[in-house]
């Protein structure tokens, strides 16, 4: 009978092929000599055929052939196939499924905390950049520049016309202008009730301010009650104010349908209304406001100290450029304009800084995964020394045994960045949500972090797998 073919399962997934069947053999004659075993007896065929290499006989194992012949053998020159170096890394991952669970959650916690923190923060840019935009990029001011004298006091160079206004408002980029000048009253106290109380003496007055009718406009200023003064109350010169909400508090003023009034000196003026709130110049909000007109009549105000503009969205730089020819047209250097930057540039800073941050934190969250993969990897070296001794023996390079545990990083690190990826997607939309902002997120930072975790397991496998190439088989396998 012929012997039966060899087609027993080894560790690591080798499979070695069958032996050729041998011919049946004449029984002998009794009388002659015994024949020598077929064991002892030297195969022909062996000593002119090549034997497999322990690779291509991996090679033949995976197609798993029904019957096994002379044609069925591998050439000597095959090579260990990544497919199959991607199939016993898998095996070898999925060994222990618990303690795949546990590697798998450290870098999903890494790469979904990156992915959250970098999510956030761009979201967060998008919201600041928009009350940036709606606000500190839309005002641009003016004011006559100064030189300082031999007596150390700062004097203006030049000084801005009364009409500055309408000429700012005739520019494209500018929406509303509005001039702010500071009042100086002397000694003259500002109170509700003509009075000469002591007391009442020593307290600070409320800042008085003369401005253009149009300020609520160039400030986004709002009134509570009342009204603002008009262009016929600064031309006639009325004795009319608008309180500051904090002024009008000090003053005791709460309402003006009662027509209430205060004394600026020897001066009575009536409250026509209450400034409850600007998005510029909030210090506003604590003075008592008068037209122009009426500061240069009974004050004599000599100019404008300081103009107010509302511009369009990134018109900054043209306004800059325009604003000190419109208000001087003979000496423009010698306006200060401050105006801001670009928006672009504005929102790139800010955005650079903020995903600085973000990225520094996430990149420490995602160290922690590599340092569990590698913990894992080496753990599973030491505890395979016997299988990596005998696949040595059996043939093995140190290079197949390495990317042997080079994969199996790789894999959990790769498997980790894609649930860390989503997880952390899902939560950036359910933080915009609850908190009713329009999410943002590049897509190429949920790619680069998916393929982070592949990457950070191939930096964290690498020790390991180096240290189980450098493993002897006859080490290992007395392990």
């Amino acid at each position: 009978m012929p012997d039966p073919p060899w087609d027993r399962r080894l560790p690591w997934g080798f499979r070695l092929p069958g032996r050729e069947p041998v011919a049946p053999v004449t029984p002998p004659d009794p009388d002659s000599a015994l024949p020598e075993p077929d064991s002892a007896r030297p195969d022909p065929a062996v000593g002119r055929r090549r034997l497999p290499s322990v690779r291509a006989a991996v090679r033949a194992a995976t197609r798993r052939p029904t019957t096994v012949g002379p044609d069925d053998r591998p050439a000597p020159g095959d090579r260990f196939r990544l497919r199959d170096a991607a199939a016993e890394a898998t095996a070898g991952a999925g060994a222990r499924p618990g303690r795949l669970l546990l590697t798998v959650v450290g870098t999903v916690l890494g790469i979904a905390s990156m992915v959250v923190t970098v999510g956030l923060g761009q979201t967060a840019n998008d919201r600041i950049n928009a009350a940036f935009d709606a606000v500190a990029a839309r005002h641009v001011s003016a004011k006559p520049g100064t030189v300082t004298d031999a007596q150390g006091t700062e004097q203006p160079v030049t000084t801005l016309p009364w009409d500055a206004p309408a000429r700012a408002e005739r520019l494209t980029a500018v929406l509303a202008a509005a001039s702010i000048s500071p009042v100086d009253t002397g000694d003259a106290p500002v109170t509700a009730v003509p009075v000469n109380d002591p007391s009442a003496a020593q307290r600070a007055a409320p800042p008085v301010v003369a401005t253009s009718p149009g300020l609520l406009d160039a400030v986004g200023g709002s009134l509570s009650q009342g009204r603002f003064f008009d262009a016929g109350h600064d031309t006639r010169g009325d004795r009319v104010v608008v309180l500051g909400a904090d002024a009008a508090e000090r003053l005791g003023v709460t309402r003006v349908a009662t027509l209430p009034s205060i004394v600026i000196g020897n001066h009575t003026y009536q409250v026509i209304g209450i400034l409850d709130r600007t998005d510029r110049r909030t210090t506003l909000l604590s003075a008592v406001l008068l037209p122009e007109g009426t500061a240069r009549a009974d004050f004599g105000l000599r100019s404008p100290a300081e103009l107010e503009t509302l511009i369009r969205v990134g018109g900054g730089p043209l306004a800059a450029e325009q604003l000190p020819v419109a208000l001087d047209p003979i000496h423009p250097e010698a306006v200060d304009v401050a105006a801001p930057s670009a928006p672009g540039r504005a929102r790139g800073e800010v955005q650079a800084e903020t995903n600085l941050v973000f990225i520094a934190l996430g990149c420490v969250v995602l160290l922690i995964g590599g340092v569990g993969i590698a913990n894992v990897a080496l753990l599973s070296v030491m505890e395979r020394a016997g299988e990596i001794g005998l696949r040595r023996a059996l043939g093995a390079s140190r290079r197949d045994v390495a990317g042997q545990f080079v994969l199996e990083s790789v894999i959990v690190g790769g498997l980790g960045g894609l649930i860390g990826a989503a997880l952390g997607v899902a939560v950036v939309a359910a933080v915009s949500a609850v908190r009713h902002w329009t999410p943002v997120l590049d897509l190429r930072v949920v790619v680069a972090a998916a393929c982070g975790g592949a990457v950070v397991g191939l930096l964290a496998g690498l020790y390991p797998a180096v240290r189980a190439a450098r493993m002897e088989p006859v080490a290992a396998l007395s392990t």
